[in-house]
């Protein structure tokens, strides 16, 4: 198994007292599954999947991925797990303004020591940006912006593919056809997928789906 998460539970401070965002989630992911992640606004989608990418620590349970539990990591350990296992697209592109798109895509495949030209290449031409190189992201559309991010985060070839509604910014034609492209790719390179999405229309794309309600999966 990827990934296995068990009894996860996370808390924030609030100005009403403590609020329980996670109340005991329990999930498992195999190697080269896609998984969605539905949910209402607050329900604790975004916070389990920065958990499970090692971008906050939980307050209790475990998350064992890819044989290592990240609960027992420090942040340099997770910092590490991010770089070498896992790959994560958001909703906001997050793109380097002052690097061409080559250098953008590249740019997690050499933070992780990874770099593979041709690996690169590849994806470029599969997400149909090898016209786009040399352009600067202001350059490009939403859509293309947004295949630029997931070529990024594939070009060091993640084990895990973690994505918090991916296609959030783009209309729903564009969005159908970046997220044929993303799941392809995945496929191709055996990753595992789990994608946060408020669509039940691209949830239906996965292979299983999960809801999660008032911090617990429905």
């Amino acid at each position: 198994m990827l990934l296995t998460v068990t009894d996860l539970t996370k808390t924030y401070a609030t100005a009403d007292g403590p609020f329980a965002v996670l109340r005991g989630i329990n999930l498992t992911l195999a190697e080269g599954e896609t998984l969605a992640l539905t949910g209402e606004s607050g329900s604790g989608k975004s916070t389990l999947l920065h958990l499970i990418g090692g971008l906050d620590a939980p307050d209790g349970g475990r998350i064992i991925l890819n044989g290592t539990d990240l609960t027992a990591l420090d942040d340099a350990g997770r910092a590490r797990m991010r770089r070498e296992t896992v790959g994560v697209v958001f909703q906001q592109f997050n793109l380097i303004p002052s690097l061409r798109i080559a250098d953008n895509i590249a740019f997690q495949a050499r933070l992780a020591d990874r770099h593979d030209a041709d690996w690169c290449a590849t994806l470029a031409g599969r997400m149909g940006l090898t016209p786009q190189l040399r352009k600067y992201p202001e350059q490009l559309s939403g859509g293309q912006q947004q295949r630029v991010a997931i070529a990024r985060t594939l070009a060091p070839r993640p084990r895990l593919v973690l994505a918090d509604e991916p296609t959030g910014n783009l209309d729903e034609t564009t969005a159908a056809q970046v997220l044929a492209l993303m799941l392809e790719l995945v496929t191709d390179t055996g990753a595992g997928l789990l994608m946060v999405t408020h669509s039940d229309r691209l949830a239906g794309q996965m292979q299983r789906r999960l809801h999660l309600a008032q911090g617990l999966i429905a």
